[in-house]
């Protein structure tokens, strides 16, 4: 018979979708999982989409990548080998964590079953979202059974914000748990405000800084913020590259691209935004706008997906259709306005206060330990 402890050292296998050179929310959450990993003392064997720069280790795990292609230029996806069960059987994970499965994901879940692995899906990339945005109707019904399908294998789904949690169940998924993102706080923080960054954006103007940060694609829909381009008294900021960078110049010709950034300069940037704004319709979590409250920057973001969990309405930013100009361009005047907007500052560093990495991954840990214990349980291993 089995006892799963709190203490016991597991031997896990990341799958991920995304992985590094590409930097996305995908392989943001791999990378902390992998870092608490190692501080936690786990074994780790890491598969990925192969790419030009890729790496072959991260803090000294084996990275196995398989061939990857990309859904119309914009979400690369990993291709299934055969050698992989194989590469499993030699390493015997306790637990499979599945990152954004689509098929690489969809393929090592079934080899899971067939070999009595426990396994833990993260949902993160709402792609039939972006399938019906690109206006791939038919892509979008079919894309949206494929992902149930996936997370119906797993053993566990974890989903990021109520909203997904809500869609997956709708389609048929279960054992749905809500598992929320963390953020750097050390990083992201107040203090990195820099008030010769915000000199340099603006000049000597009394403009209104707002900002976005993220990948410029379709999806994100930054043509949304042209009303917001056109006002005198406020400067847009748009931090990020991506294939709709060059359309998003053009339709925001007022505003100031930066292009990619990370580390302390992408929170530098961050801090000294007035305003955080973020239009897309298909997050279903929202890193930036989390690392925003951080900064304690409120924010204005839509009114569905994962924004919804993140932005307190009227207490740390304001949710609406931001698709609405008149309401986009409302919103940001009631903030300008606002005669506690100092206290809203406050209250989105605080909102997010707890949500250290490692507090998040403890969490995800915890997880791997139940799905573990489930499985045995059910096989009579477990005392």
């Amino acid at each position: 018979m089995i006892e799963m402890t709190s203490s016991q050292k597991l031997r896990i296998a990341v799958v991920t979708e995304a992985f590094l050179p590409q930097v996305n929310g995908v392989t943001n959450s791999v990378l902390r999982l992998l870092e608490y990993c190692k501080a936690q003392g786990h074994e780790v064997l890491i598969i990925a989409p192969e790419s030009e720069g890729a790496p072959t280790r991260y803090l000294d795990y084996k990275i196995k990548h398989v061939p990857s292609i990309a859904m119309k230029k914009l979400i690369p996806m990993g291709v299934p080998r055969k050698y992989l069960e194989p590469l499993l059987e030699g390493f015997a994970p306790d637990v499979i964590h599945l990152a954004s499965p689509i098929f690489l994901g969809h393929y090592v879940a079934r080899i899971a079953k067939k070999m009595g692995i426990p396994t833990v899906s993260v949902y993160q990339t709402d792609i039939a979202g972006f399938a019906r945005h690109y206006g791939l109707t038919i892509a979008h019904s079919t894309l949206k059974k494929w992902v149930s399908r996936i997370h119906q294998v797993s053993d566990i789904t974890l989903a990021p914000s109520k909203w997904a949690c809500r869609d997956l169940e709708v389609n048929g998924v279960k054992n749905v748990r809500l598992w929320k993102r963390g953020v750097d706080l050390v990083n992201f923080t107040p203090a990195r405000r820099d008030e010769s960054l915000r000199t340099n954006i603006k000049g000597k103007s009394e403009k209104l800084i707002i900002g976005y940060v993220g990948r410029l694609a379709n999806e994100k829909r930054l043509d949304d913020l042209a009303i917001l381009d056109r006002q005198n008294d406020i400067q847009l900021v748009i931090v990020g590259d991506g294939p709709a960078a060059p359309r998003f110049k053009k339709e925001l010709p007022n505003a100031r691209f930066v292009g990619y950034q990370s580390g302390t300069e992408l929170a530098r940037y961050v801090a000294s935004f007035d305003i955080f704004v973020h239009t897309g319709k298909h997050e279903t979590f929202c890193q930036g706008i989390q690392e925003a409250l951080a900064s304690g920057v409120p924010v204005i973001g839509p009114d569905t997906g994962g924004p919804v969990d993140l932005i307190d309405h009227g207490v740390t930013g304001l949710l609406i259709d931001t698709a609405d100009s008149h309401q986009l361009l409302e919103a940001v005047e009631t903030l300008r306005s606002h005669s506690s907007f100092d206290l809203m500052q406050i209250a989105a560093r605080r909102a997010v206060e707890h949500r250290t990495w490692d507090y998040i991954n403890a969490q995800l840990i915890d997880h791997y330990r139940d799905a573990i214990f489930e499985l045995s349980k059910k096989r009579g291993m477990v005392a």
